[in-house]
């Protein structure tokens, strides 16, 4: 047999074309010209069976360099972190991997429960009232804030740090095309947001200020100063996109009086799969409740006093009312937010502030063997789990060289800003070792020299 599952018969064919009154297929395409239609051969491979194929795109794929294979030290929004071997177990579970969406809780409890769980432990991590079922990706996530703040304050202006990362800013300025809202960029001064600048340009009109916690260039911005700023204008509000590995260790965005966090749970459970699909989370205060986007899930109780799921707040019909709604958001990434729910729940509260602590012991580390090999360290400030390095080469070639012997360097940030030239970001997470560490500094100072 040529095919894992069986193709249409001729027979299920006539039968469909009886069906819907038709005698034949090219009856099907009666009303396209003649002329406009292509009657040769494409110009591709003859096709093959299964076994031939698959093995031909088994070859292409293991060009692919992958984390199997290489030792990687590339962050910039996607890390290679434990994954507990648990998650893979719960999320292959039919009742999870095919549930879609929750409407009917009577039948839907189990996948209710399960995105319940992943609200309050977002919650608990992000210091906030208040999350939602998950949403597409810590980018958009991020963009469905801003979108938030100028609707609930009226006003167009948003400050936003160019530390943040720069695809989400990307997404930012799609997003306020719609709103036509005013994107106001503050520069980044000694790896952090100039506040300065910051204080300078907010004023009565300022909807919101965004910063990241880390930043995208790894360090860990004064949010309490950030904080201060903010509050001499009293509707403005404070939006954080936030790491929530790192989270377990630093002091949450919600105790420095953040209105919105926002950001990626791919640190938790979800593999880097080429970059996405990922699992973005939006957590906010009580007083914003209703205008999250996205889903919410409630606890209750049912007639006989047990313990019950439902999606509250707000009905689907919301998403889809154009100009009312609150969001055009109306589904979310249940399946990796489950994924992220049992690996944190796997880790436990201390296990993931530990797993937030050999990060940064473990960048320190390398951060020192860096040093010790002469290379210069661009950033002084505290940091996580990322920082940059100085190199005296063209980093697209030193990191084929790298490939060449096992190593994914780390992301070129002359890619997305030409001031940052010949810098590394590093990216070094709690599954790296000793010997890995120093030997990636050993190769990187034999190519730098």
């Amino acid at each position: 047999m040529q095919h894992r599952y069986i193709p249409m018969t001729e027979e299920d064919k006539q039968a469909m074309l009886k069906r819907i009154g038709v005698e034949s297929t090219e009856e099907l395409f009666a009303d396209i010209p003649e002329e406009v239609r292509f009657n040769g051969d494409l110009n591709i491979k003859p096709a093959k069976n299964e076994h031939e194929l698959k093995k031909e795109l088994m070859q292409l794929a293991d060009q692919n360099v992958n984390l199997q294979s290489h030792t990687s030290f590339l962050g910039a929004g996607v890390y290679q972190h434990y994954i507990p071997s648990i998650v893979d177990h719960v999320i292959s579970r039919s009742e999870f991997y095919t549930a879609y969406t929750p409407y009917q809780p009577e039948i839907s409890q189990g996948e209710l429960q399960a995105i319940f769980e992943f609200q309050t432990m977002i919650s608990e991590l992000t210091g906030m009232e208040v999350s939602n079922s998950s949403m597409y990706d810590g980018g958009t996530a991020l963009a469905e804030a801003v979108n938030l703040s100028a609707g609930q304050t009226r006003k167009k202006k948003v400050l936003v740090s160019k530390a943040i990362h720069p695809e989400s800013l990307e997404v930012i300025h799609s997003y306020a095309k719609g709103p036509n809202l005013e994107i106001v960029e503050i520069d980044v001064k000694d790896g952090l947001t100039d506040l300065e600048q910051l204080e300078n340009e907010l004023d009565e009109d300022t909807a919101s200020v965004v910063v990241q916690y880390p930043n995208f260039l790894g360090q860990v911005e004064p949010l309490q100063k950030v904080n201060e700023i903010i509050s001499k204008q009293k509707k403005t509000m404070m939006l954080v996109s936030s790491n929530p590995l790192a989270l377990g260790y630093l002091t949450p965005p919600g105790e420095f009086g953040a209105d919105i966090v926002v950001g990626d749970a791919q640190v938790f459970g979800i593999p880097a799969q080429y970059g996405g699909p990922h699992c973005g989370y939006f957590a906010t205060t009580k007083k914003l409740m209703r205008k999250v986007p996205g889903r919410l899930v409630g606890q209750t109780v049912d007639e006989e006093g047990q313990r019950g799921f439902v999606l509250t707040l707000q009905a689907r019909e919301q998403h889809i009312r154009r100009d009312k709604a609150t969001s055009n958001i109306c589904s979310n990434q249940a399946l990796n937010a489950l994924a992220s729910s049992v690996a944190m729940s796997a880790l436990g509260k201390q296990g993931v502030k530990e797993m937030a602590v050999l990060n940064m012991k473990k960048a320190r580390y390398a951060k020192k063997k860096f040093e010790e090999a002469g290379f210069d360290i661009v950033y002084s400030g505290s940091f996580f789990n990322e920082f940059v390095v100085k190199v005296n080469h063209n980093i697209k070639q030193l990191n084929q060289k790298l490939v060449d012997k096992g190593y994914i360097g780390g992301f070129d940030l002359g890619r997305v800003n030409s001031e940052w030239e010949q810098q590394l970001l590093v990216a070094v997470t709690e599954i790296r070792t000793k010997e890995e560490i120093e030997q990636f500094v050993t190769e990187l100072g034999d190519m730098n020299g």
